[in-house]
C-alpha cells in the first residue's frame, strides 16, 4: 500500500506533457526585470565578432521564401539611428557566416505603438544557429500560448519566467549554444543545449534541443511587425 501511495506521489509531481501552443499551460511568472538605462547596450568583448554595429548589414543575406518571387539576396530591412529594423513582407535574414557552439548577443525591441494581440503583437524571432526559434514577441501585458511568447523556445519550452519590458523599450537576449555531438558515422551521441539570459534574467537554463545540426547561420524573422534589433554580436567557443 504504502509502494502504491508513493508511486502515486511521484506521477503527479510530475509535469504533465503539454501539446504545442496549448493554450492551458500555465503561465511563466511576471517578473519585472527594471527599466533600460537610457541608451543601455552591452559592449561586445574584444574576441566577439560583430555581426551588427547599426550601419550596415554586410554580413547578412536575405533568405527568400519558396514562394516569394524575388530572389534577391540583399537585405531589404531599414537601418537608421543605429538599428535594423524589419519591413513588412521584405525577407527573413541570416548571417553569411556558419556558426558551432557560440555565445550570442542581441538587442530588440517591438513597436512602441501597439497594434494586434497575442502572436500578432510585435512578433519575430532569433532561429539558433541550426536549430529553433528563441521567440521575440511583445510579451508585456499579451498573452498567447506560453511556448509561443518572449523567450520561449518556440513551440517546446515556455520561459521560466516572462520579464519582457514594455512596448518600444529595448530588451537583450544572451545566449549560450552547446552544438550536438556526433559519432564518425553521424550518430547523435550527445545533444545540443542552450542557456538564455533575458534583461539580465535566466529564462532558458540548459534545455535540450532536438535537431542533429551542428552548424548553421543565425537568423531574424521578418513576421511582418516593425521589430527592431541592434548591437548583435557572437564569440565562437572551443568544443568541450
Amino acid at each position: 500500500m504504502i509502494l502504491i501511495l508513493t508511486f502515486l506521489a511521484f506521477v503527479a509531481a510530475v509535469e504533465p506533457t503539454w501539446k504545442p501552443h496549448d493554450m492551458n499551460r500555465p503561465r511563466p511568472k511576471v517578473v519585472d526585470p527594471g527599466a533600460p538605462k537610457p541608451g543601455e547596450m552591452k559592449p561586445p568583448p574584444s574576441d566577439a565578432i560583430i555581426l551588427f554595429d547599426g550601419k550596415d548589414l554586410s554580413k547578412w543575406e536575405r533568405r527568400p521564401g519558396p514562394k516569394d518571387a524575388d530572389k534577391s539576396p540583399e537585405p531589404k530591412w531599414k537601418i537608421e539611428n543605429g538599428y535594423a529594423e524589419v519591413v513588412p513582407k521584405s525577407g527573413t535574414i541570416g548571417t553569411k557566416q556558419r556558426f558551432g557552439d557560440c555565445e550570442i548577443h542581441i538587442e530588440w525591441a517591438t513597436p512602441a505603438a501597439v497594434s494586434g494581440k497575442g502572436q500578432g503583437r510585435g512578433n519575430s524571432g532569433v532561429f539558433l544557429p541550426g536549430h529553433n526559434e528563441l521567440q521575440v514577441l511583445d510579451s508585456y501585458e499579451n498573452d498567447t500560448y506560453p511556448d509561443g511568447q518572449a523567450g520561449a523556445i518556440y513551440g517546446m519550452y515556455p520561459p521560466l519566467v516572462n520579464c519582457c519590458r514594455k512596448p518600444g523599450e529595448w530588451q537583450s537576449y544572451h545566449i549560450t549554444l552547446e552544438q550536438p555531438r556526433l559519432d564518425a558515422q553521424r550518430k547523435m551521441i550527445k545533444p545540443a543545449y542552450v542557456t538564455v539570459i533575458h534583461n539580465g534574467i535566466l529564462i532558458q537554463d540548459h534545455v535540450e534541443l532536438r535537431a542533429e545540426v551542428t552548424e548553421g547561420p543565425l537568423i531574424l524573422q521578418d513576421h511582418k511587425n516593425s521589430v527592431r534589433y541592434r548591437n548583435i554580436w557572437i564569440r565562437k567557443l572551443p568544443a568541450r
